[in-house]
């Protein structure tokens, strides 16, 4: 993943959907040969020359503060996902090519045996482990009965981006299937900024990226998201449809995990589903010995 590229292509993406009236500034009409703000208007609001803007936006971050991140946020209103993406692709860009970092896979991860003994001991919900990659790293085993549609049979490690965009049950298993690419796709947008030496991540998208044309389309608007809280409405074959919250939390101890928690409203149906799932995930613990 090229950085310079990737802040062109961002910034770009961004200008595109304002208008002058979004930012405070008098459209005074006339055609415009591309949608949204020209440059020199980012570069108005955001307080710095159009030279030093449109320098930016091809890709030339090297000495680029702080508080010239945060004018161009302001100036084309990112929001607070998008202002750290903007920022990690930044950093990198500067940083400079890393060819080692480049060619050395990322290792693969794995909870600590503290945090394996702390998921299974939370039995009455559904928890699960993931990295930057969307790699299930590791669940409980209510948290694999809810998921077992994504997780069963598939190659280890499973992968929900190529469940949602490749495996043809996913439709049927997120009831806003439509929603959940979108997310995916944002939320492995900003991985890609955190992380773009990342090979294992790079392979992932080149991949979906040639197997998937919404996945192509979606990943060419640059959106970015942080995957920290929601509501997943799926349907389960086993037990029916299931409307369930859930709470995301970076492992401390695990340093790249984010740890899911999913609960359902209490005295709902939801939650009456949820627990005859678990029931049955007991059951067939107690029948396995």
């Amino acid at each position: 993943m090229e950085t310079p590229d990737a802040i062109s292509e961002f910034l770009t993406t961004r200008r595109a959907r304002l208008v002058p009236e979004d930012v405070g500034l008098p459209d005074f009409g006339g055609r415009r040969r591309v949608p949204g703000l020209r440059r020199e208007e980012v570069a108005l609001v955001a307080g710095m020359s159009p030279e030093y803007y449109k320098r930016l936006e091809r890709g030339q971050a090297k000495g680029v503060s702080d508080a010239v991140i945060d004018g161009v946020s302001r100036a084309l209103r990112l929001d607070e996902a998008e202002h750290a993406h903007l920022h990690d692709l930044i950093r990198a860009a500067a940083a400079g090519a890393r060819p080692r970092q480049r060619e050395r896979p990322a290792q693969a991860v794995q909870v600590t045996a503290a945090t394996r003994q702390t998921i299974d001991a939370m039995s009455t919900v559904p928890v699960y482990v993931q990295n930057g990659r969307l790699d299930a790293v590791a669940t409980n085993a209510l948290g694999r009965a809810l998921f077992s549609e994504m997780l069963d049979d598939a190659p280890a490690p499973a992968n929900a981006a190529r469940f949602v965009f490749l495996e043809p049950r996913a439709q049927g298993f997120y009831r806003d299937w439509g929603a959940q690419t979108r997310q995916v796709v944002a939320v492995l947008r900003a991985e890609a900024g955190r992380s773009p030496y990342d090979r294992r991540l790079s392979d992932l998208v080149g991949e979906l990226s040639t197997r998937s044309d919404l996945f192509r389309k979606l990943w060419a608007a640059h959106d970015v998201r942080e995957h920290r809280a929601g509501l997943k409405t799926i349907h389960h074959p086993i037990v029916g449809d299931l409307d369930l919250t859930y709470q995301a939390m970076d492992l401390a101890s695990d340093r790249g995990l984010q740890m899911i928690v999913f609960s359902a409203e209490p005295a709902s149906a939801s939650r009456e589903r949820l627990q005859l799932l678990a029931n049955l995930t007991q059951t067939a613990a107690e029948a396995r010995g």
